[in-house]
């Protein structure tokens, strides 16, 4: 059961003050220290746990909202400890850790300002105590966006009179389309460039301070690429490599032309990243579908961006790339950035495909090709592998960037057995994709998107029935049918479709892959799969994504291992096997208490360090409570499994886990506070009512009392909530986990 009611619904007579304390079941006397967060109330700090279980951890991990079997309690003391919560609107680490702001949303950096919704962060290390961080700014949330820009920025945007003129046209607007002396041209434009301005990729300089932590400092070395970077000069676009730039510089296509060949301007949509042996931060251009077209023509080139309209309103900022005339062929790319040369110019690495990119890891042995791993966080997204066409010779040569340019993409096909092998997407690959009925045994509706039959037509088309498809197959026997022309120019728009050609090739739809990272001790392949459901345009696979008791659907997600075969120079393909590690969900669904797994980070010791992603406002997830940062500890008494390290403030995301080289730093960015009810207000909270289980089976009622909207970092009431990046580390000084020795008393 999940229900909320509001504090209108709750009754007229009481105070919400006297309303939460007749709820949470307290008395007046000790209202005080349970809203202050003393009681035993879930989110509030960290709760030593019964000390029923052996310790290996130098710290008593958090107590979340739900029962865990490893949260050392009896039935009955779960059933007391959980019934009554209050969730708290702050970054929760354990006691004998801090965590501290380095930056945020709106602090000034290089030629402009910390953008919005950090995400993914790369620590590089330099000389006399200091270091670079990298950092990715995904997107904008409308609501505490709008709500704090002015404050923020020290000037207005006219947010009201752009919503206003919006409506009156029916809410979007092909921008370019306007007449010079449109009323809606100038407000459009200034927020549309200022939105951009707040996306793209940032470098920070930090030092090291008296006390061992970390702190801002301004250098040489601090940057910001923009959305809109090289719309005003030249010199700044960004650069392609590899066969897409082939379908850029035609002079003939069936879309439409930017004028710009294979340059490009900006960067946006940059979500998760990795880093390589050489120093170098790629950043991966994710959910650029929301500001420019996606569906390209069989030419590789796009449609107008007039296709791909500005909205913005309460709920929604889409469509940024129009009112610039920006292709959505030159977006959802890996762009490769050197932190240390401010001077370089940005690459989009062509080679590695165009697709919803949200994870990347990079291995690189001597005397082996390079392998770059990659997923496509979309429901029924891909899990990719790059091969380069030559060989590493040294791993931390930066002339390896150009092993970049030139190689074969992969992509994966599991089997049910925990097999798989690696399909290469080129013009001679056979078209085969799943069948209608593979979906439809499983009690799904048939949703495989592939290239649309009528070639002529951008975008997908949908295979539904087993005679469609035979059809199908019949007319397009490899993707030589399906994507004209020779040469770079036929394997570049391969490339830029490659989501479309994936599905026709064959290659197995996922649960939202949303990173991959290799384990520093077997060189196996960890990825987080954050959900495996619909979103009408794709679904994952059944027949590998299953939940624990064969759903079919499962919206909670799993931790997969995969052993990948070498990958050789001139054999395309290959073999793996692949295993679940750990499955999402509340442990009597069977499930290990987290839900949504998102990125990673492995340290040293091969501890696996994990925070989640899911939706403030998402039906049953809610029962998890904010997302969080757990550790899966490589040795111990706890084996694989996790341990709660940290939770987010409200409706925000905990991204981009980084250590600095001592591992005595986790860094961490905190996404998105305040997503869904912006600013937090005294009083503005919701009781929310779910029913648990404990250790036995045993079902019980819980009253949770959350606030609605964040005022993180500031802590202050009515203050705006603002994303940034903290430093987590032990008030020791030391290693963030050194273990102590298990006591089996």
């Amino acid at each position: 059961m999940h229900f909320r009611k509001s504090w209108s619904e709750m009754g007229r007579g009481l105070s919400r003050r006297s309303l939460l304390l007749h709820l949470l079941g307290l008395s007046a006397a000790t209202a005080g220290s349970a809203l202050a967060g003393v009681l035993p109330t879930g989110l509030m700090k960290s709760v030593p746990a019964a000390g029923r279980r052996p310790q290996t951890l130098p710290f008593q991990p958090l107590r979340g909202p739900i029962p865990l079997p490893g949260d050392g309690l009896s039935a009955v003391e779960q059933q007391r400890a959980y019934s009554r919560i209050v969730v708290k609107d702050e970054l929760l680490v354990p006691e004998g850790y801090r965590s501290e702001v380095l930056m945020q949303w709106g602090d000034p950096l290089g030629s402009g300002r910390f953008g919005f919704n950090n995400d993914f962060l790369a620590f590089t290390p330099l000389d006399h105590g200091r270091a670079l961080l990298t950092v990715n700014f995904e997107y904008i949330s409308p609501r505490p966006w709008v709500a704090g820009y002015g404050e923020v920025m020290g000037r207005k945007l006219p947010f009201e009179a752009l919503r206003q003129l919006l409506a009156e046209r029916g809410g979007s607007v092909d921008a370019p389309s306007l007449a010079a002396d449109d009323p809606l041209r100038r407000p459009l434009l200034e927020v549309a460039t200022a939105a951009m301005e707040d996306l793209g990729i940032g470098v920070v300089e930090i030092e090291r301070s008296a006390d061992q932590g970390w702190r801002r400092r301004s250098g040489r070395f601090d940057r910001r690429v923009g959305g809109l970077m090289g719309l005003q000069h030249a010199d700044q676009r960004l650069r392609c490599s590899g066969p897409a730039a082939t379908v850029f510089r035609r002079s003939q296509r069936l879309g439409h032309d930017d004028g710009l060949s294979d340059r490009v301007i900006g960067s946006f949509a940059n979500c998760a990243g990795g880093q390589t042996p050489w120093g170098t931060v790629l950043s991966a251009e994710e959910n650029f579908q929301s500001q420019v077209v996606e569906a390209v023509y069989a030419d590789g080139s796009s449609p107008s961006p007039a296709e791909r309209p500005f909205r913005f309103d309460s709920e929604r900022l889409e469509g940024l790339g129009n009112p610039f005339g920006l292709v959505g062929n030159k977006y959802g790319w890996m762009v490769e950035i050197d932190p240390r040369r401010p001077e370089d110019p940005l690459v989009k690495h062509t080679a590695l495909g165009r697709f919803r990119h949200e994870a990347v890891a990079v291995r690189a042995r001597g005397g082996e090709p390079l392998v770059v791993y990659s997923g496509c966080d979309r429901h029924g997204g891909h899990l990719y592998r790059y091969v380069s066409e030559a060989i590493v010779r040294d791993p931390r040569d930066p002339a390896n960037s150009r092993l970049l340019e030139r190689g074969r993409l992969e992509v994966a096909r599991f089997q049910p057995d925990g097999g798989g092998r690696w399909i290469h997407l080129v013009p001679q690959t056979l078209v085969e994709p799943l069948a209608p009925s593979h979906f439809t045994r499983f009690d799904l509706p048939a949703m495989l998107p592939v290239p649309h039959s009528d070639r002529s037509k951008a975008g997908p088309e949908l295979l539904v029935s087993e005679a469609q498809l035979q059809a199908y197959r019949q007319r397009f026997r490899t993707l030589a049918d399906l994507y004209p022309g020779r040469g770079d120019e036929q394997l570049g728009a391969i490339l830029i479709d490659a989501h479309l050609a994936a599905n026709a090739a064959g290659a197995t739809p996922t649960a939202r892959p949303e990173d991959t990272e290799l384990d520093p001790r077997t060189g196996d392949l960890l990825i987080t799969f954050t959900a495996a459901g619909s979103d009408g345009e794709g679904q994952a696979d059944p027949a590998i994504f299953r939940g624990p008791a064969g759903e079919s659907s499962w919206p909670y997600g799993w931790l997969m291992r995969l052993e990948d075969t070498p990958a050789r120079p001139q054999q395309p393909g290959g073999a793996f096997r692949w295993r679940m590690l750990a499955t999402g969900g509340t442990p009597w669904q069977g499930g290990m208490g987290f839900a949504n797994p998102d990125n990673l980070a492995i340290d040293r010791a091969g501890n696996i360090w994990m925070v989640t992603d899911r939706a403030a406002v998402n039906g049953s997830a809610d029962v998890f409570g904010n997302n969080a940062c757990w550790i899966f500890p490589a040795t111990g008494a706890a084996g694989t499994e996790p341990q709660l390290f940290a939770t987010g403030p409200m409706e925000c995301e905990l991204t981009g886990p980084c250590f600095d080289s001592s591992e005595s730093t986790l860094f961490l960015s905190v996404q998105h506070p305040g997503e869904d009810n912006a600013i937090h207000r005294p009083g503005d909270d919701e009781v929310q009512a779910y029913s648990l289980k404990d250790r036995d089976g045993g079902s019980f009622e819980q009253l949770r009392q959350v606030p609605l909207g964040s005022n993180w970092p500031s802590g202050q009431p009515g203050q705006i909530p603002r994303p940034g990046v903290v430093a987590i580390r032990r008030l020791n000084g030391g290693p963030l986990l050194v273990y102590s020795p298990v006591n089996n008393r």
